[in-house]
């Protein structure tokens, strides 16, 4: 488990293979379907993933340069991991996720929100 987790750590992690699962994204592509992840954030997890073989990156010589990533196919066995997920989630009531929610928006309150 840790060692799962030490990969597909953070809330951001787990979206990003979603979104690769349905296929290549170019950069931009994944920072529109995930709009609040910042682009450091999202470098930073795709370095990652491809450092621990999850993802290519594959670099086109054209103007202007064109940058696709991938899942390999250790990133796509995590597809029944992240189906598992979902489903389980789907048989909890929407108050769990309402509450889950409210928790999240009093941690990210700025001090100045106080």
């Amino acid at each position: 488990m840790a060692r799962f987790l030490s990969l597909l750590d953070g809330p951001w992690a787990t979206l990003i293979v979603r979104e690769l699962l349905k296929g290549p994204h170019r950069f931009n592509e994944l920072a529109e379907v995930l709009p609040r992840i910042s682009a450091h954030t999202l470098t930073s997890r795709l370095r990652t993933f491809e450092k621990h073989g999850m993802v290519t990156r594959t670099a086109y010589p054209e103007i202007p340069p064109r940058v696709v990533y991938e899942l390999t196919p250790a990133g796509q066995d995590l597809r029944p991991v992240l189906e598992a997920m979902n489903s389980w989630a789907m048989t909890l009531p929407a108050s769990v996720f309402e509450i889950a929610e409210d928790a999240g928006s009093v941690h990210s309150r700025s001090p100045a929100d106080s």
